[in-house]
Order: structure tokens, then C-alpha cells, then sequence
């Protein structure tokens, strides 16, 4: 493949993605938001019970 026919297809990609492309109909933004923000707490939680030098 030549470096042209490569940058080709990378816009053909990128401009295929502007179009609606990517959103699954079963992932709810505000489940998934909550969940890794309860993940994150929770790892917080563990990690300031480790630590207890201070």
C-alpha cells in the first residue's frame, strides 16, 4: 500500500464515523457514567484503607 492510497481509506474511515456511526442502542450513557463512577470510588475506598502511614 502506498502512503496516498493509505491516507485515502483513513479519511474514507473518519468521514464514515461523522454519520451516526457508534452508538449501540443497549448502552445507557448515564448506567455506564454511574457504573465506572462507583468503580472509581470504590477503588479510592480500597486504596485509602491501605493506606494508613498517615
Amino acid at each position: 500500500m502506498s502512503l496516498h492510497s493509505t491516507a485515502v481509506n483513513l479519511v474514507t474511515l473518519a468521514e464514515g464515523a461523522e454519520h451516526g456511526g457508534g452508538n449501540h442502542d443497549s448502552l445507557n450513557p448515564y448506567l455506564t457514567g454511574f457504573g465506572a463512577l462507583g468503580a472509581l470510588l470504590l477503588l479510592l475506598w480500597i486504596t485509602t484503607r491501605f493506606n494508613r502511614d498517615r
